[in-house]
């Protein structure tokens, strides 16, 4: 099992409501994941099983792994089964022609120089990086504190996976805005004005009733088109400070 493997599961467990009979680990050397040995976290070494089984997946290889892997899991995903990829070396549309399933989730960092990069050598630790209000502030996807930044696509991206996750659902629309207004409403109360309009062209939003779901919206279009929360995002800095605010909410709020 990987460093980053270890790492992202660490934190899972201790940021995170997630149970650890939640969490399974397809990894080549099962053995070797000693520090969930007395947890409920199942370790194995079957791709297939770990995809059939999955709600989200996350990739964490090499990149000469990856067309292994994605021979593994392709045909065997479900259909709204998220996969996360850390594997930063092969473009998401790419990998979406590997593994034959489109529902994926890529970041795609910028990089600037700057005075504070070295915020990040500071820590060695996620779980405990996260526990950090300086590298909380550096990680932040909107801000370019500590010299990466995630960028406005990938923020689109995860508002649109909790858009599908009330679709999947069945959620109304007005149902489905409200739970997304709740993320921002600690922080900003109710400053934050979406609609239907803010994530769906105007002419679907302007005949979608208060109780019909949103469409399923492709990760896709969200990761490498222009669309309508990228535009509406774009143009409110307000709507951009209450994510970074209820992100560190998020990140400093411990899990129970």
């Amino acid at each position: 099992m990987g460093h980053l493997g270890k790492q992202l599961c660490q934190a899972l467990l201790e940021k995170t409501k997630i149970k650890p009979s939640h969490i399974k680990i397809s990894t080549r050397r099962p053995e070797l994941a000693v520090e969930f040995v007395h947890t409920e976290v199942e370790c194995f070494f079957d791709n297939r099983r770990l995809a059939a089984w999955a709600d989200v997946l996350f990739l964490c290889c090499l990149p000469s792994q990856i067309p292994k892997v994605c021979v593994d899991l392709r045909s065997h995903l479900a259909k709204h089964c998220l996969v996360y990829s850390f594997t930063s070396a092969i473009p998401v549309t790419r990998l979406a022609k590997l593994l034959g399933h489109d529902y994926i989730l890529k970041p795609k960092y910028d990089v600037v120089s700057c005075d504070t990069v070295d915020v990040w050598l500071s820590c060695s630790h996620v779980a405990s990086a996260l526990a950090d209000p300086l590298l909380i502030e550096a990680s932040c996807p909107l801000t370019m504190k500590g010299g990466i930044s995630l960028g406005l696509n990938w923020v689109c991206a995860v508002l649109y996976i909790l858009l599908n996750i009330c679709t999947s659902a069945s959620l109304g629309s007005s149902e489905a805005l409200l739970l997304i207004k709740s993320i921002f409403k600690e922080k900003c109360g109710d400053t934050v004005q979406l609609n239907a309009h803010s994530f769906i062209n105007s002419s679907y939003a302007s005949s979608l009733l208060s109780d019909e779901p949103f469409p399923w919206i492709s990760l896709m279009d969200a990761q490498i088109r222009e669309t309508p929360l990228l535009r509406f995002l774009s143009s409110s800095k307000s709507v951009q400070q209450c994510l970074s605010a209820a992100y560190k909410s998020q990140m400093e709020t411990p899990a129970k």
